[in-house]
């Protein structure tokens, strides 16, 4: 839980310090005023990266480093990113004087983010769908970074390889291997995290829209569960098409997962109300994995979520965000605060 925030030379922030209520915190503002850059600065500290930029964009124009300083009941949090001429830029974080390159992460603090662009998670292509269970893997399964960091590694390795033909299947073989070890670990982990939210996502979508329709993901692989490894290392292993598209056809960096609504695929039949409340379902699920997770609520920052959804639903999201300590943007005051009773910390950017 974050109880003050101080920026400076961070994005439109020269000097700005805000007080953080732990429950519902509502971000007023005009286009342009800054909202969205205190979310960044809040994600920035928590986690350590942006989800919207690279480090050098926020430092503001015109200024050669940035700092963030943010209040926990046990902790001070500070990031400092410094423009040098000899590396680019500098980062690093401080935590009650212990000074680190990037959090680990048991450093991090738990962030929900949900912001207007995720909506292409349910209609746009399959690497959003992707980041989306790996973003969630990363944050409650230790060593799952590292695992899909490496795999990502050792397809573009093999990438490489199949550009500069011909490829012997001996030098190649070394490389199949290794992606079909990782790629079976990466597909358990991703499947199982399907799993965990299809037990929730259909009492979380009528929770929100009070109706009682049927939501369902369901994971998308041209292999089945049983022996998912040995199958993907076949396929590796017959690589001609490989060699003639000039990268990898098969493993976790090529799946998907569907959404479907009462049995119909979610993109042909979904109004943006029902994509809405399907994406803040997702979000709401994420949110109660990483709390069982870390036993920690973690912290919701919402930009921009009450766009789109009606009366009823904005009430009924209320209720469900009411428990965490949450950040929401808005351009209109009065569409946000006659939800939230008086506690509601008004912050209003310039």
């Amino acid at each position: 839980m974050i109880t003050d925030i101080h920026l400076q030379n961070f994005r439109s922030y020269k000097d700005s310090s805000f007080d953080i209520n732990d429950g519902v915190n509502i971000i007023i503002g005009q286009n342009g005023s800054g909202k969205t850059n205190l979310l960044e600065s809040i994600m920035m500290i928590t986690s350590g990266s942006s989800y919207r930029s690279k480090d050098h964009n926020l430092i503001s124009i015109g200024s050669n480093w940035s700092r963030v300083e943010v209040h926990t009941p046990d902790q001070t949090r500070i990031l400092k990113i410094i423009k040098n001429q000899q590396d680019g830029i500098t980062k690093n974080f401080i935590i009650n004087s212990q000074s680190m390159v990037r959090l680990k992460l048991e450093q991090t603090l738990p962030i929900v983010l949900f912001e207007p662009n995720h909506l292409q998670l349910l209609t746009g292509s399959p690497e959003a769908r992707r980041d989306y269970l790996d973003d969630i893997l990363g944050q409650t399964k230790p060593g799952y970074r590292r695992l899909i960091s490496k795999y990502k590694r050792l397809v573009t390795q093999r990438n490489n390889l199949l550009k500069n033909p011909p490829v012997d299947k001996h030098s190649i073989f070394a490389w199949n291997v290794q992606l079909s070890e990782l790629g079976g670990k990466i597909y358990i982990q991703r499947w199982s995290l399907i799993e965990s939210i299809n037990r929730m996502i259909t009492d979380i979508y009528r929770s929100i829209s009070n109706n009682n329709e049927n939501v369902v993901l369901k994971y998308t692989s041209e292999f089945e569960p049983n022996n998912y490894e040995t199958k993907l290392l076949k396929a590796l292993e017959d690589f001609n098409q490989d060699q003639l598209r000039g990268h990898t056809l098969h493993g976790p960096h090529r799946e998907d997962f569907k959404i479907y609504l009462n049995n119909h695929e979610f993109s042909s039949v979904a109004s943006r109300g029902e994509t809405r409340t399907t994406l803040l379902a997702l979000k709401l699920i994420e949110a109660k994995i990483i709390e069982d997770y870390t036993n920690k609520k973690p912290i919701l920052l919402l930009d921009d979520v009450f766009g789109e959804l009606d009366q009823q639903r904005r009430r009924l999201l209320t209720s469900k965000i009411s428990n965490y300590q949450s950040f929401i943007t808005t351009t209109d005051a009065d569409v946000v605060i006659k939800h939230f009773d008086k506690t509601a910390n008004i912050i209003v950017t310039q």
